[in-house]
This record gives C-alpha cells, sequence and structure tokens, in this order.
C-alpha cells in the first residue's frame, strides 16, 4: 500500500506495536471500522512542516500505523534540522561523553540460569527480572521502581502485559488484570478507578468511576468520552478516546482543577489546535502542537502581551510560568530551549545564563547566587553541572568539577552551605553531609541526589535516627531517639520513612511494646 511518500507493507498495518514499560502502550486491538469512521485532525509537515491540512482516516489501526510512519518521518527531518542547527555547539563539548552514557540512564541485561535481570547502569538498579523470548518480555516477570519497590508483577507475550498486578512507588495497589482480561484500577484506599477488560494491559471495554464511586464514563472497543482522575480523586483531563488513548478533543487541568490546556490529541499527546492557560486562567499560548511540542502560535505574558511567536518550532523571546512570572529569555528551535538564553529565579534575579540543547542547559553556562556573584561557571551536559569550577558565597573558589566528579562544599542561593561531600555524574554521590541553616541535618550515604545506604539525621544537633535509607527516605532497619533528651524510642523495620514490619516501642528505656506495625502505627490484630 502506498501513501504519500509512503511504502507500506501490509503486513505492517494489521500488526500491533507496544512499549514494553508499565503503564505506556501504543494501539490496541482492532475496531470494525466499517461502524467506526473516525475523522482526526492532524498536522501535515511533508512539505517543510509549514502547512496544517485535515486528513480524514478510516479505522483505528491502519490509521495509527499510517500517522505513525508519517511522523516517523518527518521527525527525521526535523532531527536532522535541528542536528545541523547545533553544529556549532557540538565543539563546545569537550567532554567523555562515554562516562557519560556509562553511568546514566541507560540500563544493562544479564542473564542468569535461564532468567534476564534489566539494571540501570552505573547506579545498577534492578528495574527487571522474569523470562524473556526473542529479545522480549515474554512468560513471568516482575518491574521495579528506582527506590527498589514492586512496580508491576505479573505475565507477558511478546513484551506485552497480559495479566498481573501494578503498584505505585509506595506500594499501592493500582492495578490488576485477571487471565481472561478482565480487571480493575483503584484510587487511595482500595476505590474503584475503573472496572472492565483489558486488552494488551490498556482499557477496552469497561466503566470509570470518580473518587466518591459514582459512575462518570463508558468506554467500549477502547472509545469514549472519558474524564481521569489522579490519586487523591482530583480531576485531571476529560475528554475523547480512541483505542485506549487521548484522540480528538480534550481538557487537562492542574491540581486545583483548573483548566491548564484545552485542545487536540493524537495518540495520547497534543497535537493539533490548542491552548495553555496561566493559574489565572489567562492564555499562555495559543497556536498548534506537534507531538507534545508547540509549534505554530503565541506566547502570552500574564498582562496579555505577546512575548514569542513560534513559526514550525523556532522563535526567540520570553518565557513565563504559570503564575506569570518571567523563567526564561532566548532562543527556540523544534519547540525547546536551544541557543543562548536566560533562566531567572523567583525573586526575579538571574539565575543562569548560557547554551542549551534539546531544552536543557548544555555547553557553557554560568550559575548565579541571589546576590548577582557566580555560583558555578564551565561546562554542561544535560542539566548537569560537568567541567568547571564552584564558588563560595564570598567568591572564593570552593571545588573543581571534572567530568561531573569532584568533592566539596555546595551552597544554595542564599550563601548557606547545604552539603558537603562527594558528587559523581554531577550529582551527589557517596558520603556526604547536609546542613540547613548552618546546622547538621545528616551524615550518610547518597546515591543519585538522595540517601541511599546508612545514615544518620539531626535536629539542633540531636540524633533523632540512625539507620537504612532508599530513594531518599527511611526504609529498612533503623532507631528513633526522643528529641529532647536523647532516648531511644523506636527500633525496627521502615517503609518510605514510616513504621513498617516488626519493631519496638520504648518509654524512658523500658520496652513498652513488641510487635507489627502498619503506615507508622501498631497493626490492629485480626
Amino acid at each position: 500500500m502506498k501513501i504519500g511518500y509512503f511504502n507500506i507493507p501490509e503486513e505492517k498495518i494489521n500488526s500491533d506495536e507496544h512499549n514494553n514499560s508499565f503503564g505506556k502502550y501504543n494501539s490496541i486491538g482492532k475496531i470494525n471500522s466499517t461502524k467506526n469512521n473516525i475523522s482526526l485532525k492532524t498536522n501535515d509537515y511533508s512539505k517543510r512542516n509549514d502547512s496544517f491540512k485535515k486528513i480524514n482516516l478510516k479505522g483505528d489501526i491502519k490509521s495509527h500505523y499510517i500517522l505513525k510512519e508519517i511522523f516517523s518521518f518527518l521527525d527525521n527531518m526535523k532531527m536532522k534540522e535541528l542536528i545541523n542547527y547545533n553544529k556549532k555547539y557540538q565543539k563546545l563539548f569537550d567532554i567523555n561523553l562515554l562516562d557519560y552514557k556509562n553511568e546514566s540512564g541507560k540500563y544493562k541485561k544479564v542473564e542468569q540460569n535461564g532468567k534476564v535481570y534489566e539494571y540501570t547502569i552505573g547506579t545498577n538498579h534492578l528495574i527487571f527480572e522474569g523470562e524473556y523470548k526473542n529479545n522480549k518480555k515474554n512468560g513471568k516477570g516482575k518491574e521495579y521502581y528506582i527506590n527498589g519497590n514492586l512496580k508491576f508483577e505479573g505475565e507477558y507475550i511478546k513484551g506485552k502485559i497480559i495479566r498481573g498486578k501494578g503498584y505505585d512507588e509506595n506500594g499501592n495497589l493500582i492495578l490488576e488484570i485477571d487471565k481472561n482480561g478482565i480487571g480493575k484500577e483503584y484510587y487511595e484506599y482500595d476505590k474503584i478507578k475503573f472496572k472492565g477488560i483489558y486488552l494488551n494491559g490498556k482499557r477496552w471495554k469497561g466503566t470509570g468511576y470518580n473518587y466518591n464511586g459514582k459512575k462518570i464514563y463508558e468506554i467500549k472497543y477502547g472509545s469514549g468520552k472519558v474524564k481521569e482522575y489522579n490519586f487523591y480523586g482530583e480531576l485531571k483531563f476529560e475528554g475523547e478516546y480512541l483505542s485506549g488513548r487521548k484522540n480528538g478533543k480534550g481538557k487537562e487541568y492542574n491540581h486545583k482543577e483548573n483548566i491548564i490546556y484545552e485542545g487536540e490529541y493524537l495518540n495520547g499527546k497534543r497535537n493539533g489546535k490548542g491552548k495553555e492557560y496561566y493559574d489565572n486562567s489567562k492564555i499562555m499560548f495559543e497556536g498548534e502542537y506537534q507531538y507534545n511540542k508547540k509549534w505554530n502560535g503565541i506566547f502570552y505574558s500574564n498582562e496579555g502581551n505577546k512575548s514569542i511567536q513560534f513559526k514550525n518550532g523556532k522563535g526567540k523571546g520570553e518565557e513565563y510560568n504559570y503564575k506569570g512570572k518571567l523563567i526564561y529569555i532566548g532562543e527556540y528551535l523544534n519547540g525547546e530551549r536551544n541557543g543562548k538564553g536566560k533562566e531567572y529565579n523567583k525573586y526575579d534575579g538571574l539565575e543562569y545564563e548560557g547554551e542549551y540543547l534539546h531544552g536543557g542547559r548544555n555547553g557553557k553556562g554560568k550559575n548565579y547566587y541571589d546576590n548577582s556573584k557566580i555560583m558555578f561557571e564551565g561546562e554542561y551536559l544535560n542539566n548537569k553541572k560537568w567541567n568547571g569550577i564552584f564558588y563560595s558565597y564570598d567568591g572564593n573558589i570552593s571545588f573543581e568539577f571534572k567530568n561531573g566528579k569532584g568533592k566539596g562544599k555546595e551552597y544554595n542561593y542564599n550563601g548557606s552551605s547545604i552539603y558537603e561531600g562527594e558528587f559523581i555524574n554531577g550529582e551527589i554521590n557517596g558520603k556526604g553531609k547536609e546542613y540547613f541553616n548552618g546546622k547538621l541535618i545528616f551524615e550518610g550515604e547518597y546515591q543519585d541526589g538522595k540517601r541511599n545506604g546508612k545514615g544518620k539525621e539531626y535536629f539542633n544537633g540531636k540524633l533523632i535516627f540512625e539507620g537504612e535509607y532508599q530513594n531518599g527516605k527511611r526504609n529498612g532497619k533503623g532507631k528513633e531517639y526522643n528529641i529532647a533528651f536523647g532516648e531511644l524510642e523506636f527500633e525496627g523495620e521502615f517503609i518510605n520513612g514510616t513504621r513498617n514490619g516488626k519493631g519496638k516501642e520504648y518509654y524512658k528505656g523500658k520496652l513498652i511494646y513488641e510487635g507489627e506495625y502498619k503506615n507508622g502505627r501498631i497493626k490492629e490484630q485480626g
């Protein structure tokens, strides 16, 4: 089959493609296209990304595949343009990129006894263990969050979730699907969010409920008008679904349920015409989107004045946050910060000036304290300080970074010491100490900028906790001490910062309770 520039094999059109990670999936199933005529608005970028047309498509899976092929081709065009634009910046990266890649963001597979184990490179976090076939998850398996908590446990076929249970980062059950594809999703406290039939891990047919248990929508064959709520029951989206994803018109809301976006979607992303709003309901941006990026349109300040005009993702101007505060002045390309620019803090003071690539700080730059003195000067890589010099609040050299590594003191924007210790990969890693208002509040081990390993907490110079940490929270065995007298108050097990598991409680040195705890409280029997 030939469509425009593309020769698309028929066998590919009839295939399903899915991401492997829990909670992110592409098109699913198959709808009777003779009964479901679908008209979607999208963008035709085949002629230098500057014209927009309506494309009327029938069917679902074929349409989604065609659109995916089109946008894949156009993304390649845009990427070539981006690379050419940024060639002059590449010479700024006199940085050991291989070291960076080996220590961040990727994962490695290890095969043992017929199972596959996936780890993040550098930090060595286990993110999956289970069975593989033809380089895809196939059979039983488990997925984990970076903090070590279970994310999903169940079965896969060709990389797709077939049955099992999913959990949030705190261990709360949020999804369960049985062998027949019948499943449920939950808010907190086991309140039903959705129940029905799932296909390839996505909602296919069923009913959605609000936080109070009221029926609010139905999905049939992956399609319908839907309302989505967050874990606490706050409305975050309402609009149209197709094949289990946002497709068509819809609205997004912030945690106060104020509208922050209204417009068109394609395959779960903002695509087509849309508007973004400040917290005071004034327009922030109005125009056209491509794959969640602002592409053609106008930015407005909180006062309603034009600040940037985007054309094919390019522009130069000012950017404001949802409260109307100026946060950036500079250049844009591909809908992202690219080129030279300046960032401002909440006090309207200059926080950073330098170079950007792909939306982040990349290249030469300077970071400033609130008193306008330099905090750091050097090179950045993927928003991390990589090669350069840290300065104290009074302008003295504090320590030097080389390939993201260093050892010294870090200060906040007011010049107060907040950390003293080791850095790896541009982040706090290794042994160190934390301070607040000049007083020691923690000493111990860190990983990826968070407390991980053994450590001690202090309050006004007195020890209040010692034990194990994971992902910045108390996890494992530990001891709590009375703030006033320094006496042992509790010793036992912790999960996500609270008492969970076996423990002992003391009063003035005497044991008063020994048993099980749950969510910080003594577990009720029976």
